[in-house]
């Protein structure tokens, strides 16, 4: 497996473009992306758990209910969400699409992003529809703009493997900055791949892969309206048809892995006023549930988030955030320590203090990646969970959202 350029355009038989339509006020970003297959593609995506939903989402499970799709169509600045005509709009962006690419409006996946509670105009849209479809090509990057909000900067990966003796791809893009919290976040995430393989197998593999990518994440303990994982993949590299789980599904298994995992660590250092990605590794868990609980307490955890920002090796935050998780574990057999590129230092053993140097400690937090290394003692399970730290610009940022 190696890594490519492309993002989504890396696979075979895919384009993708993004422009500025008119529905963010400011003309420098761009608010509308279109990705597209060029065969009919197996379909699979995963939704937010918020009660509360964006009418795209109700749209696209009804148009990919078959396991088939051909497009995705998003929108930001806009969350289309709790609107009275939501369900309209969303199938009309199908219908908008659909007529410019002569494909049916029922193999369209429909996502939005943005504001909620605010009416989404389709004339924008319908306006941009022609320079949408008419600057389709082979790099993502237009795209990955386009559906960004508060993020910093666009997210995507691609990598090319082997099935068989054909040359695989699977490439994505993601957006995500703030309202990040693990089982979905306010992140939209699109990943397209040449493997043949069938729906109900796509669906399970992206149904499997979340629980150790995507609902590994926090930022600030938001859980959005809007989120979507979405997969398409059409074949086009000619490999053998996965119709079980072979070796051949294995491989695509972890490539997809490495695709997820990556843009869930970008989202996590992108988060809202972020300066450090924390990386939560959890060892010698009783079982994987125990080890899921605790990285995800500890990433989580304001005081953690707020220590790592000040650079201040404050271990007692996180047994703390172990203890409040709710798992099951023996708190004098909690080991602790921190690592970076600068080295790394032992702060806790068997869940008490030990002597450690302070000015190493701020040596090795100053770095812009963070990994907060935790052994249980109790087991063989283990479990990773990503975050950031707690800054200043985190309230600036939210305090004037809308305005």
């Amino acid at each position: 497996m190696k890594l490519i350029a492309g993002g989504v355009c890396a696979s075979k038989g895919f384009k993708a473009s993004g422009i500025h339509c008119g529905i963010r006020k400011n003309k420098s970003k761009k608010d509308l992306a279109l990705i597209v297959s060029e065969r009919m593609a197996s379909a699979a995506a995963v939704y937010t758990q918020n009660l509360v939903k964006g009418a795209p989402i109700a749209v696209t499970q009804k148009n990919i209910s078959d396991g088939f799709g051909r497009a995705i169509i998003c929108n930001s600045g806009n969350a289309n969400t709790c609107n009275e005509n939501g369900i309209e709009i969303a199938e009309k962006m199908c219908s908008l699409t659909a007529e410019a690419l002569d494909i049916e409006a029922e193999d369209i996946i429909v996502a939005s992003t943005g504001v909620i509670g605010k009416a989404l105009d389709i004339e924008p849209i319908k306006n941009g529809m022609k320079e949408l479809c008419g600057s389709l090509g082979n790099k993502s990057s237009e795209a990955a703009k386009a559906i960004m909000t508060t993020d910093t900067k666009e997210k995507e990966v691609a990598v090319a493997f082997t099935i068989g003796d054909k040359e695989c791809h699977i490439g994505g893009i993601a957006k995500g900055s703030g309202m990040i919290h693990p089982n979905m976040a306010t992140m939209l995430v699109f990943i397209t791949s040449d493997v043949y393989i069938t729906p109900e197998l796509l669906q399970k593999v992206v149904s499997e892969d979340v629980e150790d990518s995507f609902n590994m994440i926090t930022v600030d303990g938001d859980t959005s309206t809007n989120d979507m994982l979405c997969v398409l993949a059409n074949g086009a590299a000619e490999n053998k048809l996965i119709a079980c789980e072979n070796e051949d599904y294995e491989i695509f298994k972890k490539a997809l892995s490495f695709i997820t995992t990556t843009l869930s660590k970008e989202i996590a250092a992108d988060g809202e006023g972020a300066s450090k990605l924390l990386e939560c590794r959890v060892k010698g868990a009783y079982n994987k549930h125990i080890a899921k609980t605790v990285a995800k307490a500890v990433v989580g955890s304001s005081l953690v988030k707020a220590a790592m920002f000040g650079q201040d090796a404050n271990w007692g935050r996180i047994l703390c955030a172990i203890g409040y998780s709710g798992a099951m574990v023996d708190v004098n057999k909690i080991d602790v320590d921190f690592s970076s590129f600068k080295g790394s230092i032992a702060v806790c053993n068997d869940g008490k203090g030990v002597a450690f140097s302070e000015e190493k400690a701020k040596k090795v937090l100053s770095e812009k990646e963070i990994v907060i290394n935790i052994d249980l003692n109790s087991g063989t399970a283990e479990a990773t969970a990503w975050g950031c730290d707690l800054t200043y610009d985190y309230v600036k940022i939210n305090g004037d959202y809308r305005t």
